[in-house]
């Protein structure tokens, strides 16, 4: 019974001697003429075949992610390529490079830059963002005028645009300031005289005439008021608006003066007849001349800050027999 088992376990360690030979040899044969790889679909499509999926798919993740050139955001490709494994006949090589280029020519690649807007439209583009930054501050440190316009916007286009240099870019945008109007208005000293001395009456009399408003706006001072800028109590009544304002007249008469004067700045001064005056304080520029005769609602001047003033403003007087009276008394 012994010497049964014995030579049945001989028997079945030589058959399993020679199935492992017989493996081996298969295993070895397949190796020397295959070897182990993938297969490479794209969009369905066999593109090719790789023994390094890890690295190839790795150089694709790297392109998605950063392209291949200046200012690339990123690079979108709808579907990735797919590996099978499989046994490739050694004679047959793989092509990692026209893999990896077949699923770039099919990526849309996105371009990051900076526009430099001016009311919201885009004037020119830069390659980052602190070339933008210095566009800007340099603009600020030249006091460009067009500052509370400009605005910086990240873009992400699939076109590369044209980048513009900082020093081009601040020749083009910038905008110089105009010359104050008050420096420039060229008045002479007032002709013909008037009575601007501190003689005011705060009763009412009647001036025998009807007068309009010179111009529609603020009152920022009333007649009488006191303030900082002034050695006595206001003479007149003060009309905020812009500057350039055509100024009227508040009634038909002579220009009895017409020039600067003093704290007045450019001034005109119509006399009405019966004593009755009408003074146009701080103006920009003086229409009329000393000896002219106006109608009422003629334009005579333009509204200013000549003179003691701190913002366009008319300064309106209404005096009789050289006293000061409140225009609040005829007018607004």
């Amino acid at each position: 019974m012994f010497k049964k088992i014995l030579i049945h376990t001989r028997r079945s360690i030589k058959f399993f001697i020679l199935l492992a030979i017989a493996v081996f040899l298969i295993v070895g044969i397949v190796a020397y003429f295959y070897k182990p790889t993938y297969k490479v679909t794209f969009n369905g499509e066999q593109i090719g075949y790789t023994s390094n999926k890890g690295e190839l798919q790795n150089k694709i993740n790297d392109y998605i992610k950063n392209g291949d050139g200046q200012n690339v955001a990123f690079v979108q490709i709808d579907q990735l390529p797919e590996y099978q494994l499989c046994l490739l006949k050694r004679g047959i090589v793989t092509n990692d490079d026209e893999i990896y280029e077949k699923v770039k020519s099919q990526g849309s690649t996105y371009y990051r830059y900076y526009a430099i807007l001016e009311n919201q439209e885009e004037k020119l583009y830069t390659s980052d963002f602190e070339q933008a930054e210095n566009i800007i501050n340099t603009l600020k440190q030249k006091n460009s005028t067009n500052m509370e316009a400009i605005s910086i916007a990240e873009k992400y286009e699939t076109e590369l645009k044209d980048f513009t240099g900082v020093d081009e870019a601040v020749s083009k945008l910038y905008v110089e300031s105009k010359p104050d109007p008050i420096q420039t208005v060229a008045v002479a000293k007032a002709t013909g005289t008037v009575n601007t001395g501190y003689n005011v009456s705060a009763s009412k009399v009647n001036l025998g005439i009807s007068l309009i408003k010179p111009i529609s706006g603020i009152i920022t001072s009333r007649f009488g008021a006191s303030s900082r800028i002034r050695s006595s109590n206001h003479t007149g009544l003060d009309i905020a608006t812009s500057r350039g304002t055509p100024i009227k007249a508040a009634a038909g008469g002579t220009v009895s003066l017409a020039g600067r004067k003093g704290s007045y700045g450019n001034m005109v001064v119509i006399t009405h007849g019966n004593g009755v005056q009408t003074y146009y304080g701080h103006c920009d520029s003086l229409l009329v001349s000393v000896g002219q005769t106006v109608s009422q609602g003629q334009t005579i001047a333009t509204v200013g800050s000549t003179g003691n003033s701190t913002g366009p403003h008319l300064h309106l007087e209404i005096r009789v027999n050289g006293v000061a009276y409140n225009p609040q008394n005829y007018l607004y």
